[in-house]
């Protein structure tokens, strides 16, 4: 019978230049090291980033206590920047550990430069999840310090602290507040109307009885009062809506930042394992030129 021919394997995967990890055998698919090496390099390079970003106002989250200050072009901003984070974050981190990656011994071209692939996707997982624990704590760690600020602003005026500039608006007048105490009482009643009012629409019964507060405080008269209430309703809807639009835009932008971030680093591992397996060097203008020795 006829010997079949060999099976194509990788350049530079001879018995001769192959290197197993060490201590593991041909079973370990996986090499931890060179992917835990990968994976802090893009968590740290993206939390500087980040961090960076935050201070140019370009953070997915915010610091303010309500939606009213939530803008879609700064939404899609915030996004791009996330993206370009990611990105950069996963090619740097993937090529890291491609080139790191211990090669198999005994395995086709396209056998190994799947591996390398692989090992690439394993540190996109790992900073995913390294960031989303990040971002837990701290939003944890926040989120006593914004509570707390909440219900002190609630405890002081009575209205919920996301429309308490709606409140605001409602009540304002020449008028000094009276002294029965009962201030904080009808704004707080006016605060949950016209939270309950921008996520349906205000019933008769409410617009009526928001209408006759507002004048009784105010001064104004009945048709007066009732513009004021209309206007203040529809302004606090159309600033819900946009914040329900930026909030739809950074999601989106942050789930495909994170898909492109995968293929990045699949594709940033099978390149650092190329230059790997050809003995080549990143062009970094910082390197250190190589000195050569002369044999004496």
């Amino acid at each position: 019978m006829q010997a079949s021919a060999p099976e194509s394997v990788h350049p530079l995967n001879s018995p001769l230049s192959a290197v197993d990890p060490p201590g593991t055998g041909s079973i370990a698919y996986i090499n931890w090291p060179a992917v835990w090496a990968g994976t802090f390099v893009a968590a740290g390079i993206s939390l500087v980033l980040l961090t960076f970003g935050t201070a140019l106002g370009l953070s997915l989250s915010t610091s303010a206590p309500s939606w009213r200050n939530a803008s879609i072009a700064l939404a899609l901003l915030s996004g791009l920047w996330f993206l370009v984070v990611t990105v950069g974050a996963m090619l740097l981190g993937g090529y890291v550990t491609g080139r790191l990656r211990a090669r198999f011994s005994a395995a086709s071209t396209d056998e190994v430069e799947f591996r390398d692939g692989v090992h690439g996707l394993v540190m996109w997982g790992l900073a995913i999840l390294i960031g989303a624990l990040l971002a837990l704590a701290t939003s944890r760690t926040l989120a006593p310090v914004a509570n707390d600020r909440d219900n002190t602003a609630s405890q002081t005026t009575g209205e919920p602290s996301n429309v308490a500039y709606d409140v605001d608006r409602l009540f304002r007048s020449d008028r000094r507040p009276t002294a029965d105490g009962s201030e904080p009482l009808i704004r707080a009643e006016a605060g949950r109307i016209v939270g309950a009012a921008i996520g349906r629409r205000l019933s008769p019964e409410d617009h009526t009885y928001l209408t006759r507060t507002v004048a009784a405080r105010t001064g104004l008269a009945g048709p007066e009062a009732d513009k004021r209430v209309t206007d203040v309703l529809n302004d606090a809807r159309a600033r819900a809506d946009r914040a329900r639009r930026a909030a739809v835009v950074l999601a989106f932008m942050s789930a495909a930042s994170l898909m492109l971030g995968a293929a990045a680093a699949w594709f940033a591992a099978e390149t650092g394992a190329r230059h790997r397996d050809g003995g080549q060097v990143p062009n970094l203008m910082f390197r250190r030129p190589r000195m050569k020795m002369e044999m004496r």
